[in-house]
């Protein structure tokens, strides 16, 4: 299991009150920055996770740490009857509304309050779920893929993008200079959170990435499709089917 990260190291509370309470804080700014630092290139991934999606036709999904709605919103191009994103930050939540109201997309996708590790919906619901960037974030990381697995239909598509270690030189010294003390300069400077974009890359270092991930899915009931390293490895799109 990951060694367990916080992004406010002197409160009490547990992992998701503080998860929760950090995205609140810089749910205005978070797109901004998100696109910034990224270069713009998660739109990118994105992409390519939904054409993996879209291989099988999913007419119900579900995006679990739905943030702002960004992968929700992607995965409206397949056209699905119904698409719901939960996530524990309402700040994230009002502002993704925002933009799916923007858009005129209210009436297919739905935003709601929902926790990964009690998901609030019947088992079996849906047969796609999709995980941009939030995993890393759940508390108990295997209590929440046991709730995705619940709320999956048999023989369903779990897609997951999320963050990784390169491994190549130079770009592993580079990207770790960048993300271990530019991005939390940044971070800091236009969220005005200070702990925010420190436990990015304190939470990317701690989950169990790559083979170790994948061991995890295969354990709960999940068999593996081919997994995706994006740009020289500093993000992964993981795949599974449900299979009972």
């Amino acid at each position: 299991m990951s060694e367990k990260v916080l992004p406010y190291k002197e409160k009490k509370s547990g992992k998701k009150e503080q998860v929760a309470e950090m995205f609140d804080n810089i749910s205005k700014r978070y797109d901004f920055l998100n696109h910034l630092l990224s270069m713009g290139i998660d739109k990118r991934w994105r992409k390519k996770a939904v054409k993996l999606l879209s291989e099988d036709n999913p007419k119900r999904i579900l995006d679990v740490a739905t943030g702002t709605g960004d992968f929700a919103l992607a995965s409206s191009k397949l056209s699905p009857q119904s698409i719901k994103g939960i996530d524990i930050s309402e700040g994230m939540l009002e502002i993704g509304r925002q933009k799916v109201d923007k858009l005129g997309k209210s009436e297919q996708i739905e935003l709601i309050y929902g926790d990964s590790e009690d998901i609030p919906f019947e088992n079996e619901t849906f047969d796609a779920v999709t995980v941009a960037f939030g995993v890393r974030n759940f508390e108990n990381l295997e209590k929440g893929l046991k709730e995705i697995n619940r709320v999956m239909q048999i023989g369903s598509r779990l897609v997951i993008i999320e963050f990784s270690k390169p491994k190549s030189f130079p770009f592993k010294q580079l990207y770790n200079f960048y993300f271990n003390h530019i991005l939390p300069k940044i971070g800091k400077m236009v969220s005005k959170d200070d702990s925010a974009y420190t436990y990015l890359p304190e939470s990317v270092n701690a989950f169990p990435e790559g083979k170790e991930f994948e061991s995890i899915l295969e354990n709960l009931d999940f068999k593996l499709l081919p997994t995706h390293s994006l740009f020289f490895g500093i993000a992964s799109i993981y795949q599974a089917r449900k299979i009972k």
